[in-house]
């Protein structure tokens, strides 16, 4: 059997992206706009003002609502992204040109490069081109979307990471320069995208607001990056057992999860007992393994903390597909 290494060497130009950009709105790129406030009013305290003891006492943050079950899931050939939910599965695309797919968190979108290097967006049944001139045909170099649906960050060359909205209503924008453009995971606080190079041997950290990367710690060999942590500060990993067999770079269907600490290159493996097929981090700061079974696998949902707060039976009809998203 061919096994390859996958290489995209330096200096090697991958194809200039063309946006395709929808002259229908003219929102910015990705500023959020809000309304200028009126002048605030700060009211003075008066002397018949109440003493501070008898202030109602501040309670703890609330614990976010069980998971539904509901997920997104990708055939082993990746040719089918489907929702399952309330037991019900509901077909997201279907295409056999699809090997670099990523689902939106809200489970209703979907976005891949196509072999001729098309960054295409699915949603509402409508498939729309939104960039082109990118290098399809290489499997590791998957999109990933922002935490609110509404953005698709991609690798563009060698190094350079850009981001466009879904919707096409505006041009690409730059997010920086990083080695690290395979397997993208976006953080969900917005600021960290991070990825392994081509070469299967690194990991970096883009920090979006200044636009500069940086190499993680304790990482020789790697072969996948499944999500970051909301503050981007852990990320969940796949290292490759044997780093002379590294693959083409592939998304897994299953995977042995490590979370790995990018600054201090700590590793620790989620503390969940079974055969451990992978792992996400939810926005909520919550993370979910996935539990091999025999009739089927089980969600294993983590609190803040790391304790168990929830199992979540996945459906048979999943157990040989990749787990993409857990949705609320």
């Amino acid at each position: 059997m061919l096994v390859m290494k996958i290489r995209l060497a330096a200096g090697v130009a991958l194809g200039a992206a063309t946006a395709l950009v929808a002259s229908a709105s003219a929102a910015p790129a990705f500023a959020s706009t809000a309304d200028a406030s009126a002048s605030a009013t700060l009211a003075s305290a008066s002397a018949s003002a109440a003493p501070a003891s008898a202030a109602a006492p501040s309670s703890p943050e609330a614990a976010p609502p069980p998971l539904s079950g509901a997920a997104v899931y990708a055939t082993a050939a990746g040719d089918r992204l489907s929702r399952y939910e309330d037991g019900r599965w509901h077909t997201l695309v279907r295409s056999r040109s699809m090997a670099q797919y990523t689902v939106s968190p809200d489970g209703r979108k979907a976005a891949w490069v196509t072999q001729s290097g098309r960054l295409q967006v699915s949603q509402g049944g409508r498939t729309t081109t939104i960039v082109s001139g990118l290098r399809g045909g290489t499997p590791c170099l998957t999109p990933v979307w922002s935490a609110d649906s509404a953005r698709v960050a991609y690798p563009q060359g060698d190094d350079t990471i850009m981001a466009v909205r879904a919707d096409g209503s505006a041009a690409p924008r730059k997010l920086g320069r990083s080695p690290g453009v395979c397997h993208l995971a976006w953080s969900a606080g917005g600021r960290y995208v991070a990825g392994y190079t081509g070469e299967a041997d690194a990991l970096y950290r883009l920090d979006v607001k200044t636009g500069k990367a940086a190499r993680a710690k304790g990482v020789k060999w790697i072969t996948h990056v499944q999500s970051l942590s909301p503050d981007g500060r852990t990320a969940v990993v796949g290292f490759p057992a044997d780093p002379d067999i590294l693959g083409d770079g592939t998304w897994p269907t299953a995977f042995k999860p490590v979370v790995l600490d990018v600054v201090t290159g700590k590793r620790r493996t989620p503390a969940v007992k079974g055969r451990l097929l992978g792992a996400l981090h939810l926005a909520d700061g919550r993370m979910v393994v996935r539990v091999a079974g025999a009739a089927h696998h089980t969600l294993v949902v983590l609190d803040r903390s790391g304790k168990e707060a929830q199992r979540i039976a996945e459906p048979a009809q999943a157990k040989k597909q990749a787990l993409l998203q857990v949705l609320p």
